[in-house]
């Protein structure tokens, strides 16, 4: 008979990932609506992955992505849906996985380094900018006449980097400070 500790998963795994997933919901249902609204997801991801690492940091999210993606209203305004995914914020949902990937790759290799949690998130965030407004421009030009890669920076990017900051400073001070309480 096999042991329990030999399951890809334990059933404390499952419970950190099913707490994270309502995190990472709850933390979308706070939010400021404008052009793409500012919410707390990155923060829920970022500390997410930062406490529970790359394996369940990394599945968090994409089962986040995916309850969202079904119709669950997990995603910013209480919607969700394909429709959300192949809209104009799709590509910062996308860009989630690789943040989580990110963060959770390096707090795992440097346990308790608040600068590599701190690294890490700004690195995460940025290659969720990068999807997100690279998706944001394709949508947009779909629609409208093409905007200039500054007019698109100014609406996506520029007005989020303070909260952003915030919230990896949040993120990353509390993932140092409770990551030694998680098994």
């Amino acid at each position: 008979m096999e042991e329990v500790t030999n399951k890809k998963f334990k059933t404390i795994d499952l419970a950190y990932m099913g707490l994270s997933v309502a995190l990472i919901a709850v933390c979308s249902w706070i939010s400021i609506p404008l052009t793409v609204p500012i919410t707390l997801q990155t923060l829920g991801v970022c500390l997410v992955s930062g406490l529970f690492g790359l394996k369940r940091g990394a599945v968090s999210t994409l089962a986040y992505i995916i309850l969202g993606t079904v119709g669950v209203p997990v995603f910013s305004g209480f919607k969700g849906g394909l429709g959300v995914i192949s809209g104009p914020t799709g590509g910062y949902i996308v860009g989630f996985i690789f943040t989580a990937l990110i963060v959770g790759f390096a707090c795992d290799k440097w346990s308790g380094k608040l600068w590599a949690a701190v690294l890490s998130m700004i690195i995460g965030i940025l290659v969720c900018y990068t999807f997100g407004t690279a998706w944001f421009a394709f949508i947009y030009a779909r629609t409208q006449e093409p905007a200039s890669l500054a007019t698109i920076l100014g609406w996506c990017v520029f007005p989020f980097l303070p909260f952003d900051a915030a919230k990896i400073a949040i993120a990353a001070i509390l993932t140092n400070r409770l990551k030694k309480h998680v098994k």
